[in-house]
């Protein structure tokens, strides 16, 4: 029998046809053709004014509703994505999976096939972030049993009565054959799943599945079949009578068999009869049903489609800093090419012109306009003629819309007073929005020509808005959220206000368009309780934060080379602390090392390396310094570089004055030296030693070392940047002296900073004694460290700073100047200015002048406030 059927020329062709995919496209274009034969009385019958007319009219809080219900429902099929990336351990972030899930679950509502479409785009997805090809085919197979389940449970609710479908098998008997093949599957994956094949296939060999990831799988399908069920009740439930939830739900149940049945993309056709059909038995017209129908395609499966569509495209495009450049390359090739066509701008130099400043306060300007606009009625006309265009709900939607973008313009006109990049590009944005939306609402045109006007302003002036952020403090952040409250409440006010008296002279008919008092109250609290300010500050002011890092060890072994190869400065070697930022300018020609403090960038001392560079690398430190809207200063910058800080619009303030002990000419005689050689001989007298050490450092010494450091600073706190500290990485990279007494114990020690200039100065750096050592003890440790330095062939000792040494006392010298001299003659009671110099004057140094360099739009007060918070940070 069976030889016979095989020779059978009827059963060869259709094996040929089977084996060459032909049959499988043929069976979804049978049963269109057969839905078309069922349904072409039905669709003749279709009044589509009606339909038009009942999606006209839908009010706004409903829409709003079918939205959210929506997006849940088809949120929830994300949980399939969740329970592979449990059960294979996928390292995929949640974002990433919901966002895969959306992608793959959308097209395969809209395209189908049987869920091929959502392997395949699950299988790219995945692969793209890394997960191979091996472990993803098996989480396809884990996953393809699994989409069936809960309709498999739901038909078995519809053929034992919970959910009531019986009107409808009642009318097409061949339904329910259906429904009985597709129930019967739930007891067949149950079977299966316990089965050695099924753990072979479909769980990497890894044995059965566990009763806890079969219930978690079966949940996941019934989820979704249920909220998509329910969101179809939800749609019937708002454009009809008030059906009942079981047999509504019944009816998609029973629709949804048949999509899936017919294997038509999207289940189109088969699904739509069947729902319509079943509507139909409930008692609802065929002009509501297939408005129905409409209104869930477009919101469970169009809509969500786009959004698919849109993320998919973002996961193929570039990545964003690409993206950016592509945007900001199309916008100045316009730009360019519309200036030559037409040259101008450049005829308009006003408009080019025009301040970031100015600009911002049109921002600001506009975004009043939009809250003035909204708050205040329309012309009848045109509100008559844009309902026609458009619908009620709509125009009230973008009034909403335009109220919340003139808050944001308002808040975000900070951004283009600070000429933030990213607020330029979120302001062209919100301008045509808020153009489109104030149009939209009432055909106010005049209000979209101004907006886009500004908008026009913006385009041509793209270069002034080169900063990359600015910081936001907490009180810019309780500013902007107080102006968004006022804003709130006044047009809360204002709108309430004027609703009265605007009603009593509007005909009955014309009184739909203006707001009701409560719904400005909506309204204003949707404003103040929105993202705005989140929105506004984080996403716009600062997009990135400041990118300052600390030097890593790669980047003190590059300092290393660096000074070897040019020559460094007097301060140089406080940079292995590791406390600043390190700036290679001119092609690493230059070094600029900084902390930042507050929203300026403290530099300490002069640039490093090549003179000839240095006006260059200042320039372009600046240019990076703006970027990020801080100001760049210099601190204790030397008389040979003030002509280029002056250049580069720095003004100066004279900081103090440095002691550079000329080594060549130092002697102990003479009568002046008296009081060295008396402490020379006292010291001598006591047996106490003087000796200088080379790294590396015994860990013993070094904790000796520590308990006099602590010893010597009792309560106070370290200082830093411009000082240096006890750390025991920094003292490894420098010689150390040591006095001791005669028993050998450390009296009193010192490091020496080396100035890497060709053996031409070194300086002492960090100084420490114990509370009880003998009187004059620092000055045999001065005078043994000078004649140290003679013997190594160095030509200065530098002693250090003196603050406010020799400032203002010329009496043209600046008011600021002047005031300084006064704290340095009579601030002896905070720190001892006068003392300090007088007590290095007993070397007989060279004193050498030592400057602030700060731009003229800084407050030296400020400035000086912000220093002082430097120098007193706590080490790291």
């Amino acid at each position: 029998m069976k030889d016979s059927l095989q020779n059978l020329k009827l059963i060869q062709f259709l094996r040929a046809c089977f084996r060459s995919k032909i049959i499988r496209a043929l069976i979804p274009l049978a049963i269109l053709v057969l839905i078309f034969i069922y349904g072409r009385h039905e669709v003749q019958s279709i009044n589509l004014a009606n339909i038009l007319n009942e999606l006209h009219i839908k009010p706004l809080h409903v829409l709003f509703q079918l939205i959210f219900a929506s997006f849940l429902a088809v949120s929830v099929m994300s949980t399939y994505d969740f329970l592979i990336r449990k059960q294979f351990k996928l390292d995929i972030h949640w974002l990433a999976t919901f966002r895969y899930a959306w992608i793959a679950n959308t097209f395969n509502n809209m395209v189908g096939f049987a869920g091929l479409t959502g392997v395949g785009l699950r299988t790219f997805l995945y692969k793209k972030s890394g997960i191979p090809m091996k472990t993803m085919g098996a989480a396809v197979l884990f996953l393809s049993p699994i989409l069936l389940v809960g309709l498999s449970l739901l038909g078995c609710l519809a053929l034992i009565g919970i959910l009531p479908v019986e009107p409808v098998f009642e009318k097409h008997s061949w339904l329910r054959y259906g429904v009985w093949g597709v129930a019967l599957y739930l007891p067949f994956f149950l079977l299966m799943q316990r089965s050695s094949l099924f753990a072979k296939w479909f769980n990497k060999g890894n044995g059965k599945l566990p009763w806890k990831v079969v219930m978690a799988s079966v949940g996941s399908s019934v989820l979704e079949w249920a909220c998509a069920g329910t969101l179809f009740w939800l749609f019937v439930f708002h454009d009809s009578t008030h059906l009942p939830f079981p047999p509504v739900f019944g009816v998609y149940v029973v629709a949804a068999i048949a999509g899936i049945i017919s294997m038509a993309p999207g289940g189109i056709g088969a699904f739509d009869l069947i729902a319509l059909l079943g509507l139909q038995t409930l008692g609802v017209e065929s002009s509501r049903a297939l408005t129905i129908l409409l209104l869930f395609r477009m919101f469970y499966f169009v809509i969500p489609w786009f959004i698919g569509l849109v993320l998919a495209g973002l996961e193929l495009c570039p990545s964003r800093k690409q993206w950016r450049e592509i945007m900001m390359t199309c916008v100045n090739t316009t730009r360019n090419t519309w200036i030559r066509f037409w040259s101008w701008p450049s005829r308009f130099r006003l408009l080019n012109d025009l301040g970031a400043w100015l600009l911002g306060k049109l921002v600001f300007a506009s975004g009043v306009l939009l809250l003035i606009s909204a708050a205040s009625p329309g012309l009848i006309n045109r509100l008559r003629f844009m309902e026609h265009l458009l619908s009620l709900p709509i125009m009230r939607l973008s009034e909403q819309l335009s109220v919340i973008i003139g808050v944001m313009l308002i808040v975000i006109s900070r951004g283009i007073s600070m000429r933030i990049r990213r607020a330029y590009l979120w302001t062209g944005v919100l301008l045509l929005a808020g153009a489109v939306f104030t149009f939209t609402k009432g055909f106010d045109y005049e209000e979209a020509l101004i907006l886009l006007t500004v908008a026009f302003i913006l385009w041509i002036s793209p270069t002034r808005f080169n900063r990359e952020s600015v910081r936001i403090s907490g009180k810019s952040i309780c500013l902007g959220a107080f102006l968004a409250l006022i804003l709130s409440a006044s047009y809360y006010i204002v709108g309430s206000n004027m609703h009265p008296a605007i009603v009593q002279h509007l005909p009955t008919s014309a009184q739909q368009w203006v707001l009701r008092p409560h719904n400005y109250a909506l309204t204003a609290l949707s404003i103040l309780m929105g993202a705005l300010i989140v929105i506004a500050f984080v996403f716009t002011l600062r997009p990135s934060r400041y990118p300052g890092m600390r030097p890593g060890q790669e980047d003190f072994e590059k300092l290393t080379q660096f000074v070897a190869a040019e020559d460094g400065n007097l301060l140089t070697h406080l940079l292995y602390l590791g406390d600043k930022n390190f700036y290679w300018a001119q092609n690493d020609q230059i070094l600029i090392p900084y902390s930042r403090v507050g929203q300026k960038l403290i530099v300490l001392g002069d640039p490093v390396g090549n003179k000839n560079f240095v006006g260059a690398a200042i320039q372009e430190f600046q240019n990076y310094a703006h970027h990020y809207a801080l100001t760049v200063v210099f601190y204790q910058a030397t008389p040979e570089y003030l002509s280029i800080y002056h250049e580069n619009g720095f003004k100066f303030f004279k900081l103090g004055e440095e002691a550079l002990v000329p080594l060549d000419t130092f002697t102990l005689k003479g009568k002046c030296n008296q009081n060295l050689r008396t402490a020379l001989n006292k010291s001598e007298r006591e047996g106490q030693t003087f000796e200088v050490l080379y790294p590396p450092y015994a860990s013993e010494l070094l904790s000796e070392l520590c308990q006099i450091s602590d010893e010597w600073l009792g309560s106070r706190k370290e200082k830093t940047y411009s000082l240096g500290w006890f750390n025991e990485a920094y003292i490894q990279r420098s010689p150390l002296t040591i006095l001791r007494d005669a028993e050998g114990h450390i009296l009193a020690f010192a490091t020496l900073a080396p100035s890497y200039s060709q053996h031409q100065v070194i300086s002492i750096d960090l100084m420490r004694h114990l509370n009880d050592t003998p009187n004059g003890t620092m000055d045999v440790l001065f005078v043994r460290l000078i004649e140290w330095a003679k013997e190594q062939g160095y030509s200065y000792f530098n002693l250090g700073m003196s603050p406010l040494s020799s400032v203002g006392e010329n009496q043209n010298a600046h008011r600021q100047e002047k005031l300084a001299r006064l704290v340095f003659r009579y601030g002896g009671y905070w720190y001892g200015f006068e003392g300090l110099r007088r007590y290095k004057e007993k070397f007989s140094p060279e004193w050498h002048a030592r400057y602030l360099a700060y731009p003229a739009g800084i407050a030296l007060p400020v400035l000086t406030i912000d220093l002082i918070r430097l120098v007193s940070r706590q080490p790291d």
